[in-house]
């Protein structure tokens, strides 16, 4: 098995833009080969979405979903750099399908690096009690505690968590592919949802 090393990642990531976490998946899954990897970032729209990422994003729609008869309400806002692009049906589509996203899977946070570090502090802080509650060693307690947080982050984390119309994809590849089609940068700018009845604790 090839080892990849930090420079085989940087030299990935410098000529893509694409973060360091997918960089080391697509060079992990083609055995460090950098063409492939390569490829595997571009299918994805990795590549492509990243290099988009600094182009200013302030038109768009704020999309408004209401389920189960006014039971729970969502708010998205999603903007793209056109007018032009803000009125297509390729990307009011995203954005209805971000709210129903919200909806039903109810994130906290947009983005990995929205998670505020004392929240991941106590989750970690939660595995490694319960790790050492059920008795495993020390030596394994730092790979327990990453598998957590991971966890955490796929279920809380709107970009990293799997589509619900197809578990084979994440958000973000949808993300990635409306920005490819449309050729624009896309940001998902906030959300909010409300459900009947809780509170903000909830």
């Amino acid at each position: 098995m090839t080892t990849i090393s930090v420079d085989m990642i940087k030299k990935l990531r410098e000529a893509t833009s694409v973060g360091i976490l997918d960089c080391r998946k697509a060079l992990e899954a083609t055995g460090g080969d950098y063409d492939k990897a390569m490829d595997i970032l571009r299918e994805k729209g990795l590549a492509t979405a990243a290099k988009r990422a600094d182009r200013k994003a302030s038109e768009g729609v704020i999309d408004v979903y209401s389920h189960g008869n006014g039971r729970v309400a969502v708010l998205v806002e999603v903007n793209c750099e056109t007018d032009f692009v803000g009125r297509s049906e390729v990307f009011r589509t995203l954005a209805h399908e971000l709210s129903l996203q919200v909806a039903a899977a109810s994130p906290a946070y947009i983005r990995e690096e929205d998670v505020p570090q004392e929240v991941l502090d106590h989750e970690a802080d939660i595995a490694r009690g319960k790790a050492r509650e059920d008795g495993k060693p020390d030596a394994i307690m730092p790979r327990i505690v990453e598998g957590s947080l991971t966890k955490y982050k796929d279920e809380f984390v709107l970009l990293r968590q799997k589509y619900i119309r197809d578990d084979s994809k994440t958000v973000q590849d949808l993300l990635n592919e409306t920005i490819v089609s449309t050729g624009e940068n896309i940001v998902i700018r906030r959300f909010v949802r409300w459900g009947l009845g809780e509170t903000t604790q909830d």
